[in-house]
């Protein structure tokens, strides 16, 4: 049997952005759409009601646009007995794999997972790619079509449609994809505050910028990067970004640095995730305690030592094969008091600086004639200043 005729009843739960863009843009396309959303929000575009289940009762296919997976589940089981037999669960939201793979399970044959690629203009715009997973052949009788068959034409009017195997499989492609997003826009906070030194416009400094490899990032965002539309509505905020980095920490069991990164950029959640772009550099006075580090290296001087240490702190690694933890005192009694010889040939670097509110880690690679030395550092905030409670460092001949 070939593809069946689009639906003829829509109910899209959740009208955030992304939900009310997608409700929009399916009634444009001459669907005929009921919404729904946990917070009450209406829309002037298509009917709402307050009862999810009175949604669900009436509609062909159910589209979740939902926060996160623990919001799909609430609201799958509000409303799965009143799902009709015959009814798909369509679900765009970001979620984890096992979530994924969880709903699929508990919802069998009816359901496709399908997380979108793009924001709110490229849902307006019918431009969103999509990731479907879900089944494409007969699902009951011979011949007949899979919920993925039936879910095309809805799906189509939203964007490009990309088959993959399963479930979990979507959500993690996803979670991938949103991962390189991150990348993209954390690596323009170098250029955009190295030019802020240097003393530069930022129109001139966009201009440049969109020549180059994050140019279709640049020129997408902006107007938010040169602050036109600084209290504009986001198309994709900070905090809906975090949390899927956080997602696909956890699913991989590995720690993603954009995650980070973006958790601790010091803007609201609800703004756009270009503005993560904008995060000023980190305070100067968590970088003076290792200041005071270097300058005890280019000196020999412990004082600069004591200066940055807490009392108490350690110093730990490897020395001549066999693993060292010295106290502070045991530490400063390796230095002289004057610079080493080679000291002019000698650099030293801050690398990264990561503030979590009252805690910091930081790095330093220090390159000490033939030694390139990696330092590592917990700092805390204690008497209004910053001070290094432990370092390790690893020595590299």
């Amino acid at each position: 049997m070939g593809r069946m005729t689009a639906p003829h009843t829509i109910a899209v739960l959740g009208l955030g952005r992304m939900g009310a863009a997608i409700a929009t843009r399916l009634a444009d396309h001459g669907r005929d759409v009921l919404g729904w959303t946990r917070s009450g929000r209406t829309t002037a575009v298509v009917e709402t009601t307050d009862d999810p289940r009175d949604a669900v009762a009436k509609a062909d296919i159910v589209l979740l646009s939902l926060f996160d997976g623990r919001a799909c589940r609430q609201v799958v089981d509000q409303v799965r007995d009143a799902l009709r037999p015959d009814t798909i669960v369509l679900n765009t939201s970001t979620v984890a794999p096992a979530e994924a793979a969880l709903l699929a399970r508990r919802l069998g044959p009816s359901y496709v997972h399908a997380p979108v690629l793009g924001s709110v203009p490229a849902a307006a715009t019918g431009t969103l790619r999509i990731l479907a997973a879900g089944a494409a052949g007969a699902a009951g009788a011979a011949g007949a079509p899979g919920a993925l068959d039936r879910a095309r034409p809805v799906l189509e009017a939203l964007g490009t449609v990309r088959q993959v195997d399963d479930a979990a499989t979507a959500a993690a492609l996803k979670l991938v994809a949103n991962s390189s997003l991150a990348g993209a826009v954390l690596a323009l906070r170098d250029p955009l505050r190295q030019a802020d030194a240097l003393g530069l416009t930022r129109a001139q400094v966009l201009d440049i910028l969109e020549l180059g490899q994050l140019g279709g990032l640049v020129t997408r965002k902006r107007a938010f990067l040169d602050g036109r539309r600084a209290t504009a509505t986001a198309e994709f905020t900070i905090g809906a970004l975090a949390k899927d980095m956080a997602l696909l920490a956890a699913a991989s069991d590995s720690p993603l640095r954009s995650a980070a990164d973006l958790t601790g950029t010091p803007a609201d959640p609800e703004a756009d995730i270009a503005v993560a772009a904008l995060a000023p550099a980190v305070d100067d006075t968590v970088l003076e305690p290792l200041r005071a580090y270097a300058r005890g290296h280019a000196t020999g001087d412990p004082v600069h030592f004591r200066d940055a240490f807490l009392p108490g702190a350690h110093v730990e690694g490897i020395r001549d094969g066999a693993f060292v933890s010295w106290h502070l005192d045991e530490y400063c009694a390796l230095f002289p008091g004057r610079p080493a010889a080679d000291e002019v040939a000698r650099s030293r670097r801050i690398d990264t600086v990561d503030v979590h509110g009252t805690v910091a880690t930081a790095s330093m690679t220090l390159r000490h004639g033939a030694d390139t030395f990696t330092d590592l550092f917990l700092l805390v905030q204690a008497d209004g200043g910053w001070r290094i409670a432990n370092k390790v460092y690893h020595r590299a001949v």
